[in-house]
């Protein structure tokens, strides 16, 4: 089998140009020893990747009707208690988006 990543010197330096990064000498000198093995390490992947067998779709998630729902609101009040910050009816969270 022919691998083209091992016989073949990767220019590090135009891939970073290209890439508008800069590398520092000893990044291009790792970079050089590593890159042939991440690109074999690819390449078996891909090749994986196509063997894969065909997707069996007899089996998905089927909706049902609900034909037994519960009281809308009956565990409201058990799972804000649970919480441990709440306000106006509402479990209290710390903000992790914010807007522009």
């Amino acid at each position: 089998m022919y691998n083209a990543a091992m016989t073949q010197k990767v220019d590090i330096r135009a891939l970073a140009q290209l890439a508008r990064l800069e590398v520092s000498d000893e990044e291009v000198a790792k970079l050089e020893k590593e890159l042939p093995g991440i690109l074999t390490f690819v390449e078996q992947i891909q090749k994986a990747s196509g063997d894969a067998p065909a997707e069996d779709h007899s089996h998905r998630n089927i909706l049902r009707e609900d034909s037994d729902p519960h009281e809308s609101g009956i565990y409201t009040k058990r799972l804000l208690d649970a919480a441990p910050a709440q306000e106006k009816d509402q479990v209290v969270v710390k903000q992790v988006l914010r807007q522009k």
